[in-house]
């Protein structure tokens, strides 16, 4: 079945002008380049797909969304798989700031350690209700929770995340 040139126009348009930060967005969410890589692949396959239907809605959403569901699927479905441990030569990378790439590298490689102590879903939740800037009750549809759920998973991440020894003295200024 051939499809259309400007359904391949306006899908590559998509994939050209947001896959960057769908890429970081997954960095942050699990930690891992590659998989964040192999995870927006997914998505993005399975939003080709379906572009016929989610263009004409909001599609960063939706491939946002699938980049969050195969990541809390991941280890549901391959527990035996190996899993990202927060390689320390990445983690300098993970939360690459665009406005100023050349500073805050300790802050980066910090939170990006104290974010691998969390749960999943308590990554996930951190990563879209603060990277993302979603609500409470988008963050909820999105994992497809109730919004305690996100509260309560948010404040325990908050709880770790305040008591994370490797964000002891980020931010302070010397």
């Amino acid at each position: 079945m051939a499809a259309t040139g400007s359904r391949d126009d306006d899908f590559t348009a998509f994939v050209l002008a947001r896959s960057a930060r769908l890429v970081h967005f997954a960095r942050v969410l699990c930690g891992d380049a590659g998989l964040a890589e192999d995870l927006v692949q997914t998505a993005l396959e399975k939003a080709y797909l379906r572009w016929d239907r989610i263009e004409m809605a909001d599609p960063f959403a939706y491939v946002r969304q699938a980049v969050v569901n195969q990541h809390l699927s991941w280890v549901r479905r391959r527990p035996w798989r190996e899993r990202p441990t927060g390689d320390p030569a990445e983690l300098d990378q993970l939360l690459e700031a665009e406005v100023d790439p050349s500073g805050g590298v300790h802050r980066r490689v910090a939170v990006g350690a104290a974010l691998a102590t969390l749960s999943r879903r308590e990554r996930a939740v951190v990563v879209l209700r603060y990277v993302e800037d979603l609500t409470e009750r988008e963050t909820a549809a999105v994992l497809g929770v109730a919004i305690g759920t996100v509260k309560s998973a948010n404040a325990r991440a908050l709880d770790k995340l305040r008591a994370a020894p490797e964000l002891s003295g980020v931010g302070e200024r010397t």
